[in-house]
């Protein structure tokens, strides 16, 4: 059998790309699962039992507070990562997982979720994680051996797998490497299609400026309608300044309330702008459609006038003028139901071990056989 190892940049918090990590760990039995530093208390239940092996970054103070801070250590921690013994190395990378070094014969496939926004998008990324005035002058000179050392890891990779076309193209237009596109696995089976709809429309998200959650708020406030907000962050007090009557914070919840909402609201208001977004397919998985911002992941994964509406400028008149078109339509669950299995589990499973076989040659095919005994 191969020796395979499944590397992700670091699992300080569970969010899709961690989802994405533990689906192709559980891909293949036997893979040893590597990272740089874990907060085990964020993660799946399915992570928080799985054998992880970090890096010295494990044991750095206040990880769990501070792990971005340390965004200039992780080159030398995946650096440092022995490989030796691994004939296929999967990478997962939204930063430094690429940059690891392998056997001169193994196959190395990364999953790359998006180029780093830190270092290619820093006007975009400190406006989303609204730094400080002085945080935005300190941290530009440090940027720039940074993008050299990601550029020399970016050749690393014997081949490239993007989530979405828009990435494709960032990593064709900053890396120059060409890529395959397979979209993240949705967990289909989580969500039902209700027998109740509610007049309620839905924000699913972290509470962060960049999501622009106080674009569907005020909207809604305007048009009378109501919004039900589920999902917790630094952005909560002022969001909840903007709502009124009509706008309900629920923060985080269980996934039980979550998949209820979704089944229920009228549909889901997905204001910012992704690299891919899960919640769109998600809430079709629920049978319900999607108003989008045209941008991002969504332009990829929402069917404009089958699945939901997209609205085309960040402001509060597009968005009104979004609902207002909706409600003026009609909509299917099962063939929102059946757009949303178009990216099940099985899909992504079936479409990234057939590009694995195609590249790694007859002794990874062995492993897809074990994966499908």
């Amino acid at each position: 059998m191969p020796q395979i190892a499944i590397v992700h940049d670091n699992f300080a918090q569970m969010g899709g790309a961690e989802r994405v990590a533990e689906t192709i760990y559980e891909m293949f039995p036997g893979a040893d699962l590597l990272s740089t530093l874990t907060v085990r208390e964020r993660l799946s239940p399915a992570l928080k039992n799985a054998t992880i092996r970090n890096t010295w970054m494990q044991y750095l103070p206040a990880k769990s507070r501070f792990y971005r801070h340390y965004f200039c250590l992780y080159p030398f921690a995946v650096e440092g990562m022995d490989l030796r013994n691994y004939d296929l190395v999967i990478s997962s990378c939204f930063g430094y997982a690429k940059g690891i070094n392998t056997r001169t014969d193994a196959t190395h496939i990364c999953y790359c979720h998006t180029p780093p926004r830190w270092i290619w998008r820093y006007g975009d990324y400190s406006a989303r994680e609204g730094f400080n005035p002085i945080t935005r002058i300190l941290l530009p000179p440090l940027l720039g051996g940074l993008r050299q050392w990601d550029i020399k890891a970016s050749r690393k990779p014997d081949y490239f797998i993007a989530n979405s076309e828009v990435v494709a193209g960032r990593i064709r237009g900053i890396y120059k490497r060409e890529t395959v596109v397979i979209p993240p696995p949705i967990d289909v089976e989580r969500f039902s299609v209700g027998v109740q709809v509610d007049d309620f429309y839905l924000v699913l998200s972290r509470l962060v400026p960049y999501k622009r959650i106080d674009l569907a708020i005020q909207a809604c406030g305007r048009l009378g309608r109501r919004l039900v907000v589920i999902g917790e962050g630094p952005d909560r007090a002022r969001l909840e300044s903007l709502g009124g009557r009509g706008v309900t914070f629920l923060g985080r919840q269980p996934d039980a309330v979550v998949v209820e909402h979704l089944s229920r609201c009228a549909a889901l208001v997905f204001t910012g702008e992704e690299d891919f977004g899960m919640a769109p397919l998600e809430a079709n998985a629920s049978g319900r459609p999607v108003i989008a911002y045209r941008g991002g992941g969504a332009i990829d994964n929402v069917i404009e006038g089958k699945t939901g509406l997209f609205f085309d400028f960040p402001s509060i008149a597009s968005v009104e003028a979004a609902i207002l078109e909706f409600e003026r339509r009609s909509w299917q669950p099962a063939a929102l139901r059946r757009h949303a299995e178009s990216y099940s589990r099985q899909s992504f499973e079936s479409r990234f071990l057939s590009f694995v076989n195609s590249v790694s040659g007859p002794s990874v095919t062995r492993a897809e056989q074990h994966v499908n005994a």
